[in-house]
This record gives structure tokens, sequence and C-alpha cells, in this order.
């Protein structure tokens, strides 16, 4: 789960699992795969820091295939 920001001031936490895409109109919007929009008040960058960091902390970007490096042994 990610922390975001609402336009209002509202905080809640979003499933980053569920993030299909990420864009700035300039506002940030993020479309889940459900088809749900939200609107926040936190930048691009933010959202994509947070995103990476609640991946890495449950594991999904452990693999090192994921990352790139074909040689992990």
């Amino acid at each position: 789960m990610i922390l975001v920001t609402r336009l209002n001031g509202a905080t809640f936490h979003l499933n980053a699992l569920y993030i299909e895409k990420i864009e700035s109109f300039p506002d940030t919007t993020i479309t889940l795969t459900t088809g749900t929009k939200y609107v926040v008040l936190d930048s691009l960058d933010a959202v994509n820091e947070r995103i990476t960091r609640f991946y890495q902390s449950v594991q999904l970007l452990s693999n090192p295939h994921l990352r790139g490096e074909e040689d992990e042994e």
C-alpha cells in the first residue's frame, strides 16, 4: 500500500498492485486496473518512488531477472 493525498488534502492508502498507469495533466492521475481513477496532489515522481519502495518491501523486485541482472547465482 502507498500513501497518497487527495486534492482536498485527505490522505488514503492505495494498493500499488492495482495501479495500471500514472499520468500528469498537470495533476497526477492514477488509474487502477479496475478503471477507477484518482487525482492526487502528490507528484508523479513521488508516487513512482513510493511504488518502487512498496514493491521492494514485498520483495516483488527481489528476482534478479526482474532487476535486469542476468548472471546472478
